[in-house]
């Protein structure tokens, strides 16, 4: 599987691994590993925090993989 960020800017990469989001494969480059928080309601997406400032009560046991978009989307809902 090649990278789709990548792919936009017509290069040829492999996928080292899958966004937990949108399900995109990225790779190196075009990765965020991070701490996810938990996310709360049914449809309104409401973040208890983002990256470093997630303790470990407010967020999901592991760091998770994120394409760019996908985290940035993140961001701009904290």
């Amino acid at each position: 599987m090649k990278c789709f960020e990548c792919e936009k800017e017509n290069k040829n990469t492999d996928t080292v691994s899958i966004c937990i989001i949108c399900g995109r494969g990225v790779c190196m480059d075009h990765l965020v590993r991070e701490k996810v928080p938990v996310l709360e309601g049914e449809y309104e997406v409401r973040l208890k925090c983002m990256g470093d400032a997630c303790e470990l009560k407010d967020m999901q046991p592991l760091l998770k993989i994120l394409c760019k978009p996908c985290h940035e989307a993140l961001k701009e809902n904290f």
